[in-house]
């Protein structure tokens, strides 16, 4: 099987006449600190980066500002990201922005190319009703003050069900909806992946509402080509295992397999808690 033709990124020039692609301009350019992105957990910074008359603003992550996490080893968690962009590049989905690992200011981190959000694009709602409504996907009761509660409810779109197939590969332990960016030419990207490819199953998402439901074909497609690229010597293994650990990457092998078998999109194990606090 092969997965669909990948998307080019968006944020800089991507024809083919183009003299610097995106990875190329996060890995070789000039990288300028312009402010710090406060209301992170861990160091962000917002930069610029410039090569060979290309530029653009990313994110800088240096992993001397990670904080230690109790489940992952320290100072993992920029590769985790680059991983994570690695996995979606192998899907055809093109849903992480271009994302390296590289040298900057502070030291080693991650680098990812800044996306603009539409900020009029709805993804996530809570409403009053029992039920979602035409075009939306139940995920829970929400509490939402003075012993009130309505239900939280996400698009029934395509590109989040898309999404929702990455999430459960990667074991991806915080997907919230501050990390979904809609961009104003349909696009839709995802951010923040340095709590993923944990062994044990944290799966911790918004993206609940095709919980049980069978996968579509397109899905089922991509993760065959998934399985193949990850089989023993596959780019896709040989690429990860340069990034996280390789009992990781064989979870990550275990979880394709069982999605296929089972064909279905998973449900809360109730071993962990399903929902990541705060949501947004």
């Amino acid at each position: 099987m092969s997965a669909p033709e990948r998307i080019p990124p968006r944020g800089v020039t991507t024809s083919a006449t183009a003299a610097v692609s995106p990875l190329d301009l996060l890995t070789k350019g000039e990288l300028t600190v312009k402010g710090q992105i406060r209301e992170a957990s861990n160091a962000v910074l917002y930069c610029s980066v410039s090569y060979e008359g290309e530029a653009a603003h990313c994110v800088y992550k240096p992993i001397a500002g990670e904080r230690p996490l109790w489940d992952f080893p320290d100072g993992t968690l920029a590769q985790r990201e680059v991983a994570a962009f690695e996995l979606s590049e192998a899907t055809g989905w093109g849903l992480v922005p271009p994302t390296v690992l590289r040298d900057g200011p502070y030291g080693e981190g991650m680098v990812q190319l800044w996306i603009e959000a539409d900020p009029g694009a709805e993804l996530l709602a809570l409403v009053a009703d029992d039920e979602p409504g035409d075009g939306w996907k139940a995920v829970g009761t929400a509490e939402v003050g003075e012993g009130r509660t309505a239900l939280l409810v996400h698009a029934d779109d395509p590109r989040l069900r898309r999404l929702a197939v990455l999430d459960a590969v990667m074991n991806n332990g915080d997907r919230k909806g501050g990390h979904l960016l809609p961009t104003a030419d349909g696009r839709l990207y995802a951010i923040d992946h340095g709590v993923t490819f944990n062994v044990d199953d944290k799966l911790r998402t918004l993206l609940w509402g095709w919980a049980g439901e069978p996968l579509p074909a397109e899905a089922v497609e991509v993760l065959g080509a998934l399985a193949d690229a990850l089989a023993d010597g596959g780019v896709l293994s040989r690429r990860l295992a340069e990034l996280i650990t390789p009992a990781e990457v064989a979870a990550v092998h275990a979880r394709v397999t069982a999605l296929l078998a089972d064909s279905r999109h998973p449900e809360p194990s109730g071993a962990w808690p399903a929902i990541p606090w705060p949501p947004v």
